[in-house]
């Protein structure tokens, strides 16, 4: 989102402002071009992710935002961070050129980081705190605008993540009157999603040269199935409504798999990016809902956060599993000493920088020494 805040001689920098409590962390980073912000960012943690102190969070956030965003010329920030060298390099590497990090005490570079930590504390608030009458307004014009019987108090939203063509993974984030329900998200592997299925829901089939193509219908009816399944063992809770982060022919494949379970009566809507169009099963034509509608912003803080949620799963996996296969190739390393290094150092890089010493305590000598000659060697 654009915003209209200019402040002349401040060039390209990005601004972070933080606000971290007993539910989370919120982050907001101002993107400024030519002394304007441009755009407005959103970022989140949960309790469980990050220790709770402000400068880890906010070094995890950076970490997290420039993995999928070139760094300005300066980067200002609230409070100082203890590796801000380090992640000055790596920075600069990635973007080509000088990045500097500062701090400031002062004049207008310090009023943007106050307004940048104010709107993380607007968005703590939206996000952490308790239901709110505007919570149970936006959940009563959705319940008016999706023709429900009751209103929606629980929503659960699905949302499927491939990078790169690598594996699909889907994550399930839950909303309680108007309030994420951080306890009750899952993840998921999708075990069957590099196989394009024969039958599409509301598509044709595709050719025989798409077989490596991830198939998201496929992925979404698997995961679907999985987790109401279990809730029908479970005997619940069920949910008032199931948001699916995708258009028609999602919609069609969690139906699919709704059934399969006995569960057909459940109502799905889809959300389509961008053109933020509701799908329902019964209409042929998408609900269009104004951009300041309270049902919209609702279902789009869901969908948001169940996006987020996913990637966030998704880059640890990969990361994981580029982990895994660069340490197959030492030799004397099976899965045990794998697990135990990456358990010990936490990443490739941990195991890079340990010593001799170290990695013996883990692996043993001999194995030690083969971890060394092998990252020697490159």
């Amino acid at each position: 989102r654009q915003q209209k805040i200019a402040t002349p001689g401040l060039g390209d920098r990005d601004v972070f402002g933080l606000k971290v409590g007993p539910s989370g962390g919120a982050i907001q980073v101002f993107t400024m071009r030519g002394g304007r912000v441009v755009e407005r960012i959103e970022l989140a943690t949960e309790p469980g992710d990050l220790a709770t102190r402000e400068a880890e969070v906010l070094q995890a956030a950076l970490q997290q935002f420039y993995e999928e965003h070139v760094a300005a010329s300066e980067i200002t920030l609230p409070l100082e961070i203890e590796d801000a060298e380090a992640i000055e390099s790596w920075l600069s590497a990635r973007a080509g050129r000088k990045v500097r990090i500062t701090v400031p005490s002062r004049g207008d570079k310090r009023a943007l980081v106050e307004l940048a930590t104010r709107n993380a504390e607007l968005s703590y608030r939206t996000k952490f705190n308790e239901v709110t009458a505007a919570n149970f307004d936006a959940l009563e014009t959705l319940r008016v605008s999706l023709g429900l019987p009751t209103l929606p108090r629980r929503i659960e939203c699905f949302d499927n993540s491939t990078i790169q063509g690598s594996e699909t993974v889907s994550a399930m984030v839950v909303c309680e009157d108007g309030r994420m329900k951080r306890s009750e998200y899952r993840k998921f592997r999708v075990r069957g999603s590099n196989v394009v299925s024969n039958r599409i829901p509301n598509s044709e089939s595709r050719s025989p040269d798409d077989v490596s193509v991830p198939d998201d219908f496929a992925a979404m009816r698997e995961v679907v199935q999985r987790r109401y399944r279990k809730i029908v063992e479970d005997g619940g809770p069920f949910p008032d409504l199931i948001l699916i982060d995708g258009g028609k022919g999602q919609v069609s494949a969690a139906y699919e798999a709704l059934e399969s379970v006995g569960l057909g009566n459940l109502v799905a809507v889809g959300i389509a990016k961008r053109e933020e169009l509701l799908f329902v099963r019964d209409r042929s034509e998408p609900i269009i809902l104004s951009e300041s509608d309270p049902a919209l912003l609702l279902l789009q803080r869901i969908r948001d956060e169940a996006h987020r949620f996913a990637v966030t799963f998704h880059r640890k996996a990969r990361t994981m599993r580029d982990l895994r296969s660069e340490l197959d190739n030492v030799p004397g390393i099976g899965p045990r000493r794998r697990r135990a290094l990456l358990t010990a150092f936490g990443s490739l890089a941990g195991v890079r920088r340990a010593t001799r010493e170290e990695l013996s305590a883990v692996v043993g000598s001999k194995a030690a020494s083969a971890v060394i000659d092998y990252f020697s060697a490159q």
